[in-house]
């Protein structure tokens, strides 16, 4: 194999692993092959497990000589973090990853799976590895080798494919350059992992429990009678047919009480118990989606939480965190607050938030190049008050905490092409104020609506809409005759630009950070990615450089119209980063 498989050439790999709770895989067998010319597929078994197994090679033998083979080889993979994570500690050169190729190229696309993209693009069926419940040990070592050589032969006939189509679209640099050197960054803050006290959580979990019964109380009294106020049939019934309260939206089965409804009756009805019925759902969510379940998710062997991070979830090239997703946990609530408590540094350590201000609004400003949000981000304004004293014509010292917040609600409802009513909702006005609130502010700020019309001409002549590096977004409800379908896509292409651009820029630092990281003179970790914020864990004499490091590194990712700053804040635990 050594001989067959030895020169400069690219590799093509594979792996069967398990994944591991220390955010880490433990290696059953790894699958190779010459990407050119195509050679034969060697497949070395170390991990299967099942009556007269035959012989495997030992791990502690096969890794150190992989790790010879394989150095500096250019590798093509699917999922090559899984393959980073099973060949750990081996540093691999990572060439090819088709799986990111095909997200970048169909970012709305929910499913990359190897076995899809084989049937789309190739129509060659890939079966179903496993059946439920079935354990990737048992599987026989001939039949792990015939099945990874079969995806070893799709992998490069993808590759050639998608690298032509990366080139056509203008994708080769953002796929090299940041997706792919973004995957080992992934892997060593998956690695990394947070240090959770299930203590604090248990302490919360009772206060919450008590808060919760007496919530329900509240809920019972008001309605006149008990019942379970989980159950959305028993909750409708007493809303709609006992309190009578005005019917927001219909069902199939009965009348819709969702949050929107909810919210409906609360501000629009003054309905008193819809605010509290709000009010319990949201501390349940919590302790059941994070107090409750995070303790059992803390892995045995680090004491540690391992979330995974995602690179082809979402359609603007955001992360996603999942198991657990710690990028959900509320930031200005009370309950948030106390959750992030729990989670903490080490002693002698210190957690240190890298958090990128108002950047959206930012690139809004750069995207837009409007005089008004540049001018007001070169001195460092309160981006608000101006805004607000702009558009009602006032002095910012007479703009009241109120005014203010409107204001915020339009900035930022412009990015998400809120309409009036969405607006209204948000700040408690009628429609018809909004509709104004929102024509004094396209007045004052003209240079934002030629950017938006302009954005929506150029999804409707080409079907995507493009970042400030060239990932696109492709958008075919922009032309749909159904209002919903086009309303919904001409929100995305005046977003996406925005929201894609943060996305990216955030990627550019972590890897300018992870590059300073690892030269060795800094005992830091990078931890989390949380949307426009990174977090550190941080020896405490370390805080002060590291800071100064990471801000650097961070403010120059990108060069914009616009000065970009980053906040920084250390602390014992989540909770002091706010």
């Amino acid at each position: 194999m050594r001989e067959a498989l030895s020169g400069p050439e690219r590799l093509a790999v594979a792996v069967l692993s398990e994944p591991a709770s220390s955010g880490g895989a433990t290696l059953l067998g790894v699958a190779l092959t010459r990407a050119e010319p195509r050679g034969p597929v060697f497949y070395l078994p170390v991990g299967h497990r099942y009556l007269c197994c035959p012989d495997q090679l030992p791990l502690s033998t096969v890794v150190p000589g992989l790790g010879d083979l394989l150095a500096a080889r250019p590798l093509i993979g699917h999922d090559l973090k899984s393959t980073v994570k099973a060949l750990h500690p081996l540093v691999l050169a990572l060439c090819h990853d088709t799986m990111l190729a095909s997200y970048l190229l169909n970012p709305g696309r929910r499913n990359h799976s190897l076995a899809e993209l084989a049937a789309e693009h190739l129509g060659l069926q890939i079966p179903v590895a496993d059946g439920p419940g079935s354990d990737p040990e048992q599987r026989p070592v001939a039949d792990a080798a015939a099945r990874l050589a079969r995806e070893l032969d799709v992998v490069l006939s993808l590759e050639r494919l998608f690298d032509d189509r990366l080139a056509q679209a203008g994708l080769t640099k953002l796929f090299a350059q940041v997706e792919m050197p973004l995957i080992p960054v992934l892997d060593g803050m998956e690695r990394a992992g947070i240090l959770v006290d299930p203590e604090v959580l248990a302490a919360l979990g009772q206060e919450l429990a008590t808060e919760l019964a007496a919530l329900e109380g509240k809920i019972h009294l008001l309605c006149g009678e008990t019942f379970n106020v989980n159950s959305p049939a028993q909750l409708s019934r007493i809303l709609f047919e006992k309190l009578k309260c005005p019917v927001i939206r219909r069902t199939k089965t009965g009348y819709s009480t969702d949050s929107d409804v909810l919210l409906s009756l609360e501000h629009d009805h003054k309905v008193e118990v819809a605010r509290h019925v709000n009010e319990y759902r949201h501390l349940a969510k919590l302790k059941g989606t994070y107090v409750d379940a995070l303790p059992r998710l803390i892995s045995p062997t680090t004491g540690r939480l391992h979330t995974t991070f995602n690179q082809v979830v979402t359609a603007t090239g955001r992360l996603s965190s999942v198991d657990p997703n710690l990028q959900n946990i509320p930031v200005r609530t009370p309950v948030g607050m106390r959750i992030r408590r729990a989670f903490h540094a080490p002693p002698g350590h210190l957690l240190l938030s890298a958090d990128y201000s108002q950047i959206e609004l930012r690139i809004l400003a750069h995207l837009a190049d409007s005089g008004f949000l540049k001018a007001a981000f070169a001195r460092d304004d309160d981006i608000h008050r101006r805004t607000a004293a702009r558009m009602f014509g006032m002095a910012e010292d007479q703009v009241t905490p109120d005014v203010r917040s409107r204001a915020k609600a339009i900035n930022f409802g412009i990015l998400y092409g809120m309409s009036a009513y969405g607006l209204s909702r948000e700040v408690g006005i009628s429609q018809d104020e909004a509709r104004v609130f929102m024509d004094q502010y396209f007045a004052q700020f003209p240079e934002v609506r030629t950017y938006i019309d302009q954005q929506l001409k150029r999804a409707r002549e080409n079907g995507f809409v493009t970042t400030l590096t060239g990932r696109r977004r492709y958008l075919p409800q922009i032309q749909s005759t159904n209002g919903n379908e086009r309303s919904f896509a001409e929100r995305t292409a005046v977003n996406t630009p925005v929201q894609g651009s943060a996305a990216d820029l955030i990627k550019i630092a972590m890897l300018a950070v992870h590059r300073r990281l690892a030269d060795g003179r800094f005992r830091a970790r990078m931890l989390l990615q949380i949307h426009d914020e990174l977090v550190f864990e941080v020896p405490e004499e370390e805080a002060g450089p590291l800071s100064d490091l990471v801000k650097i590194e961070m403010e120059r990712a990108m060069t914009l119209a616009v000065n970009i700053r980053v906040d920084l804040k250390a602390g014992r635990s989540w909770a002091d980063l706010k």
